[in-house]
């Protein structure tokens, strides 16, 4: 039974990763590279992420420098910033394309705010969701005969337990990135 537990935990884990990987595609006011990661751009007719046909750089604190692999890339990955929802003007000079991180103002921080929270909200049903199926798991071996009620009881606690932890772990990265939108 001690399976169930290291899965439930595994699965926890990953809803805990996710929700770190969205959080980080969310731009404070600097530049960093992992912003752009979700920008698709049709590379001859398929769609594909930007950091498989560029080189994504932040060359300071307020600006990514996009370097394509090829030449004629150049205009398909301006427009694809452009037409992202990141709310970003992309200005190319020759080769390399700069992206200027324009200071957030405070309706943006807000409404970023409500993302990372709705985001976080997301990562705690994924978590209870893992709780849920381990707990049904364990019903179904005490049904079968495998496990007494005893161990299911405790079980279930060790469950709890491993839930609550990983609530409190997405409640703390929910308060370190409301930290940093709002920061100025």
């Amino acid at each position: 039974m001690s399976q169930v537990l290291k899965e439930a935990e595994a699965r926890m884990r990953k809803s805990i990763d996710s929700f770190k990987t969205e959080i980080a595609k969310l731009r404070t006011g600097r530049a960093h590279p992992s912003i752009l990661d979700h920008i698709r751009v049709d590379y001859y007719g398929t769609e594909m992420p930007l950091n498989q046909v560029a080189s994504v750089n932040a060359s300071d604190a307020r600006t990514l420098t996009i370097t394509p692999w090829e030449k004629n890339m150049v205009q398909a990955i301006e427009k694809a910033i452009m037409n992202s929802d990141l709310g970003l003007n992309p200005a190319t000079a020759g080769l390399v394309i700069r992206v200027p991180m324009p200071p957030l103002n405070e309706e943006r921080r807000k409404e970023l705010i409500r993302v990372v929270r709705g985001e976080a909200e997301t990562a705690r049903v994924g978590i209870r969701n893992v709780r849920r199926d381990a707990n049904n798991e364990l019903k179904e071996s005490l049904k079968s005969k495998t496990i007494t009620e005893d161990e299911e009881r405790r079980l279930n606690d060790q469950i709890q337990k491993l839930t609550d932890k990983f609530i409190a772990e997405v409640e703390q990265l929910l308060a370190a990135k409301e930290a940093d939108l709002m920061a100025v």
